[in-house]
């Protein structure tokens, strides 16, 4: 059903000499223009090494060789959502027997074991307001005493803080300016994927087709709205779905673009389509390693070092050097205990084990809460008053996560 990307070609004329130039000035602290940004997602395989090379120094510089991750407890809060991407193996429709809102005592149980196992992050996922199109969210909704889903979820968090340790950060559909405001302060972060800026893939026989909250446009503007609250937020950008190479550009300067304006983008997610069974995209192909490999790079070389950028472990198992070479400096959040809801038959890597295999790559591996040192340390007013002293409690002097504390 959906068009494998096409490959068009940037205004600048192709050359090796181009690209040399371009990272030359990359290297230097010189953020690229989209032009020539696009010259180097579409560069000769030949130059993917230089172009590694170029992003792995620049990490460097600004990042060191450390990399991070949160320890989390996976949270899915409802699995039913007015969207239906056609690559999803979340979602379930209300006519399944597994279509559901959990309750508190389901939520609690899963918060206590995480607490129990030393993980900091209670990770609250959710389909997108299931409540304006399924009678069956709103009626398990009203049996909990609640007529929305976000109004659910602040509760939820506000549970999670006043009784546990652990402090909560939720994935979220695009919301309005006073539920980010509400929501902003029982989280220590907030998250929503742009996914692509391409309006071309909500059309017929695209994946965001019938996805409604998938609008590019709808989701900057949630994305914006965070910038403006000062909530420390987690977006990103999934390849592989049909979309253009200049699309898959488009959406990074997107991003870039608020990042500049309000500096709170924390993370950038670099994320891989990866088919499930039993959904639309079950058949269509996956983005090769390389592809994955070059988006992360030029991604380094366009925001240089103002974001973190993460690239899901479970994703890529068996390309971590590669992946980590690229330059990321974060793994993500990683469950020791509950696998991942969105991609469950993609198991999360043993802790223990991802830290061997970063270090044998030559890197540390630090573990941080659901918001970033840079936010606890360094840039003032992005912590909400609720949680300021729970999360400065938990970490070392320079933001990351006192692993005797608890």
């Amino acid at each position: 059903m959906v068009t494998k990307y096409r490959i068009e070609y940037s205004s600048i004329p192709y050359s090796h000499n181009k690209i040399d130039e371009i990272l030359n000035k990359a290297r230097g602290g010189v953020q690229p223009e989209k032009d020539e940004a696009i010259l180097l997602i579409k560069s000769h395989r030949r130059d993917l090494r230089k172009i590694v090379s170029a992003a792995s120094d620049i990490r460097e510089k600004v990042k060191d060789r450390q990399i991070t991750y949160s320890k989390n407890v996976f949270i899915p809060l409802t699995n039913m959502c007015r969207n239906e991407c056609a690559y999803c193996g979340f979602r379930k429709n209300p006519t399944d027997p597994e279509a559901r809102i959990l309750t508190t005592e389901e939520i609690m149980k899963i918060v206590k074991i995480g607490e129990e196992a030393g993980c900091r992050e209670a990770l609250f996922v959710m389909g997108e307001r299931p409540e304006v199109i399924y009678p069956k969210a709103r009626s398990q909704l009203k049996k909990y005493g609640y007529s929305t889903i976000i109004d659910y979820l602040k509760d939820m968090c506000e549970m999670v803080i006043e009784k546990t340790q652990l402090i909560p950060h939720s994935n979220l559909g695009i919301l309005k300016k006073e539920e980010l405001k509400t929501l902003k302060q029982v989280n220590a972060s907030l998250g929503l994927m742009l996914e692509s800026s391409s309006i071309r893939l909500c059309n017929n026989g695209e994946p965001h087709q019938l996805s409604p909250g998938k609008d590019p446009r709808r989701r900057l503007e949630t994305i914006e709205k965070a910038g403006s609250l000062k909530i420390p937020f987690t977006t990103g950008i999934l390849i592989g779905i049909g979309e253009t190479l200049d699309e898959r550009i488009d959406s990074l300067f997107h991003i870039k673009r608020l990042n500049d304006k309000y500096n709170h983008i924390q993370e950038l997610i670099i994320q891989n389509f990866n088919s499930q069974p039993n959904t639309a995209m079950q058949n269509y192909p996956e983005p090769q390693l390389d592809d994955i490999v070059k988006t992360i790079a030029v991604s380094r070389i366009i925001f240089q070092g103002s974001i973190n950028i993460q690239a899901p472990p479970n994703l890529l198992p068996g390309t971590y050097k590669s992946v980590l070479e690229a330059g990321i400096n974060d793994w993500g959040g990683i469950s020791n205990i509950t696998y991942d809801h969105i991609n469950p038959h993609a198991p999360w890597p043993d802790i223990e084990d991802l830290r061997a295999l970063t270090m044998k790559a030559g890197f540390s591996l630090k573990m941080r809460l659901p918001v970033y040192p840079e936010y606890i340390r360094k840039i003032s007013g992005f912590l909400p008053k609720k949680l300021k002293h729970k999360i400065t409690s938990q970490v070392d002097d320079e933001g990351f996560v006192r692993e005797d504390k608890f």
